[in-house]
């Protein structure tokens, strides 16, 4: 009796321990499982978002609960505006015909994002460029390449998104020197001024030196191809109906001659110019080709705290155009249909009174006539709203391309030196390339972009600097440059800060007027000059009321190891920009740096 006592205390002891055992393993195992979810474990369960469903009347040509990720290229220059719209569009997981609408944003120049589109290396589903005339250029391409249209024309098919004047961005002070405000200026005073070699000292300011502007590469960016068609417009008179016989009357071509004659350099990026002009002051730029938006954010008292002068805002009186910013929908290969509803309603959403509200703070002129021209578009920030008086009328592609030719052959031409690291570290591979054979080809592909009439040198640097090429023109030893480029090999150390100083005082010996240009890559830090730093930005730095002609040097960090620092100063100290470069990219990176000539 007894032992089956014994046993059944036994057996119960046994039950109520291991009920404990499971009850604390249990609970060790959600306390585990808590913690790890709470440290974002990487198979941890997230509930998936709620479908907010949009607000906005599309045609749905498809149906599913499958998300849908819409891809946006746009102009560099809304992306404030932009930026702060579509983080709001994603924040409500909208969805109207399929699942939740997510929207990958891009800012992008636009004559980069059309030849991106043209060899096939992006496939945006909305293309938003800063003007219309690059839906035109984009669809006369794509159709002789393709056959057909990329892109459905017209108003309702590509609406304006916002709006912005294009305008010549002027310090206050100067522009009273013209007559503004009593009197209206236009391209005949630029050109007036460009070819006037008294510059400033014609209208009583001789401490503002020469005329200084500046426009971008009307190639690559919307506000300096706006600018060589107004230009056109200006010569002859006209606001519309340019035809190909007007661009080549010698009045265009001598009246865009006299402007370029003033232009510190080019470039890709209508923002890189405001802010080496807001920063810099008037010794560095005059005026500059720009949008009024910009110079809304001049004048709000945050951007550029250290502004020397107020800016305002020229509508040439000849006409100008609207950068409208318009949102165009890509028929090609790549659009689903369940994308295009996406689209659609990306379009709404953009369109509607909220983010049109938004435009305006952010100083745009808003697309819908709902929302009142108020502040900041006003006097205060530099700007006139009840301009431009004048609109001009986009011409034809084929008038477009015959004033870029004209424009080319027109331009100011560059004397830039090259200059090449070729210390031993060039030898090392990057991601499965040679940094030094990568290097050749960029530079290769530079030379072969020059026209014959520029000014080309070529320099090596490790321990010693070699001039492979002295500066002469690119036209007659071309092929000998591609040779020797060809035949560079790398070895030593890196003698970086002396070699840029002897090549600047090397360029600062040519009188022409050329726009003057280094271009130095290299992939480590000086360890042989015998300058430092300081005393290589104080050598190089412009001077005086003309600084903004000084002599340009375009750095390029290769790799990881080069003192990405030490050359964004000199580059930044000379009104240039500085460049990351990998084997990967370095052709790319020498393409954006030579459209700044």
């Amino acid at each position: 009796m007894d032992r089956e006592h014994d046993r059944a205390t036994l057996s119960r002891r046994r039950r109520r321990t291991l009920w404990i055992s499971l009850f604390c393993s249990t609970c060790a195992l959600l306390l585990l499982f808590t913690l790890l979810l709470s440290c974002d474990a990487p198979w941890s369960v997230t509930a998936s978002p709620t479908p907010t469903p949009a607000p906005y009347a599309v045609t749905c040509r498809h149906h599913s609960h499958d998300p849908v990720t819409l891809t946006l290229y746009y102009g560099s220059e809304k992306e404030a505006w932009m930026s702060d719209v579509i983080a709001d569009f994603n924040h409500h997981h909208y969805a109207a015909c399929d699942g939740i609408i997510t929207v990958n944003a891009i800012p992008i120049g636009s004559g980069a994002s059309l030849e991106q589109i043209l060899n096939g290396s992006i496939q945006p589903d909305v293309w938003s460029p800063a003007g219309s005339v690059w839906l035109s250029l984009l669809n006369a391409r794509w159709h002789q390449k393709t056959g057909r249209d990329l892109i459905d024309m017209g108003a309702k098919a590509t609406p304006s998104l916002v709006s912005s004047p294009v305008v010549i961005a002027m310090w206050k002070p100067l522009a009273a020197a013209l007559g503004w405000p009593q009197r209206a200026i236009g391209w005949s005073d630029i050109a007036r001024l460009g070819d006037d070699p008294r510059g400033w000292a014609a209208y009583g300011h001789p401490e503002a030196g020469s005329f200084k502007f500046g426009h971008t590469h009307p190639a690559y960016s919307n506000s300096g191809l706006d600018a060589i068609i107004a230009m056109s417009y200006a010569a002859l008179g006209k606001q519309r109906g340019l035809t190909l016989a007007d661009i080549q009357d010698l009045r265009v071509r001598n009246f865009i001659a006299d402007i370029e004659k003033s232009v510190i350099h080019y470039g890709d990026s209508t923002g890189f110019f405001a802010d080496e002009m807001f920063n810099k002051g008037p010794s560095f730029l005059s005026a500059a080709v720009m949008y009024e938006n910009l110079v809304v954010e001049a004048n709000d008292g945050h951007s550029y705290p250290h502004l020397p002068f107020p800016v305002v805002a020229i509508y040439p009186k000849e006409g100008t155009f609207y950068s409208d910013h318009p949102y165009a929908i890509l028929h090609g290969g790549w659009l689903t249909p369940a994308k295009e509803s996406a689209a659609e309603v990306l379009q709404a959403f953009l369109l509607a009174p909220q983010q049109q509200a938004k435009a305006l703070r952010y100083g745009f002129r808003p697309a819908v006539p709902s929302i009142a021209l108020g502040a900041p578009i006003d006097s205060a920030h530099g700007v006139d709203p009840e301009q431009p008086r004048t609109t001009l009328q986009v011409p034809s592609v084929d008038v477009v391309n015959a004033i870029e030719n004209t424009w080319q052959a027109q331009k100011r031409h560059v004397a830039a030196m090259l200059i090449l690291d070729t210390s031993g570290s060039m030898n090392e591979g990057f991601n499965g390339m040679s940094k030094i054979d990568a290097a050749r080809q960029g530079l290769s592909d530079f030379v072969r972009l020059m026209s014959d009439d520029d000014i080309l040198g070529l320099t090596t640097f490790s321990d010693q600097a070699s001039v492979i090429s002295p500066l002469s023109p690119v036209g007659a030893k071309r092929q000998q440059v591609l040779r020797q480029i060809a035949a560079i090999t790398a070895d030593g150390g890196t003698r970086l800060f002396d070699t840029i100083a002897e090549q600047v005082q090397a360029l600062s010996r040519f009188t022409t007027n050329d726009i003057k240009a280094v271009v130095v890559l290299t992939d480590g830090q000086d360890n042989v000059s015998k300058l430092s730093l300081n005393e290589l930005l104080q050598r190089i730095t412009p001077q005086g009321e003309d600084a903004g002609r000084g002599i340009k040097v375009f750095t390029i960090a290769y790799g990881n190891d080069a003192d990405a620092d030490a050359l964004k100063s000199i580059a930044a100290a000379t009104g240039a920009q500085e460049y990351a470069g990998t084997p990967q990219n370095i052709r790319t990176v020498y393409d954006q740096i030579s459209l700044f000539f």
